[in-house]
């Protein structure tokens, strides 16, 4: 792929990412304390992926050596952020409340997991784990959306688009551009789940219309 193609992908990820968590960061005044653990987790998941897209932005556009950063930060959009998506955006179609002490174990509880993957070099078969179940959430919250059109094409859409990098290499001859399709999957999936949290239950019926 054309490093021209690779920079585009890598500004729109940096775009959406950097978007969304503005969108939700700015909505989160006006929800209840209740969702305010979700919407922070879904807050850290785009933020990671922005920085992810800022250094490969950076490398490509630049010349900056940031290609460790780009590694990192992308491992911790799949290994933590994608899968805090996944438990907030169960948790509040699901209107489950947890508590903030809960949420701050599921946290810490991803970083160790994280931390200790990337240091076994297990990080290939637990990226594709978490994926799994952070793509399935998602198609299951998007079937949960029905009849509603708008919200069940969005989550059934980020699902697959989560579940479309785990998928590259059995379905093409070019694995070595697994990279990029992330980056792109992620550039589209990222404002879909912005728009599909905004819209469910658990946030009250007054920020859903602040928002839209």
């Amino acid at each position: 792929m054309s490093s021209a193609a690779q920079l585009l992908f890598a500004a729109l990820v940096l775009l959406t990412g950097t978007g969304s968590a503005i969108w939700i960061g700015r909505a989160r005044r006006r929800y209840g304390e209740a969702d305010q653990p979700a919407l922070f987790g879904v807050l850290l998941a785009f933020s990671l992926a922005a920085g992810a897209g800022a250094s490969a932005a950076a490398r490509l556009g630049l010349g900056a050596d940031t290609l460790e950063a780009e590694r990192w930060l992308l491992q911790a959009t799949h290994l933590l952020g994608l899968p805090l998506v996944g438990v907030a955006v169960i948790s509040l179609a699901r209107r489950w409340a947890w508590s903030p002490p809960i949420w701050g174990r599921i946290v810490i509880g991803l970083c160790v997991f994280f931390e200790l993957a990337r240091r076994l070099n297990w990080s290939a078969p637990y990226s594709l784990s978490l994926g799994l179940v952070a793509a399935a959430l998602l198609l299951y919250v998007g079937a949960l959306q029905w009849p509603a059109r708008l919200q069940a094409a969005a989550g059934l859409t980020a699902g697959l688009l989560l579940a479309t990098p785990l998928a590259w290499p059995a379905f093409t001859l070019a694995p070595a551009a697994l990279p990029d399709v992330r980056l792109l999957c992620l550039a589209v999936a990222i404002p879909l789940i912005a728009w599909l949290v905004l819209q469910l239950p658990g946030i009250s019926q007054e920020c859903r219309e602040a928002s839209s």
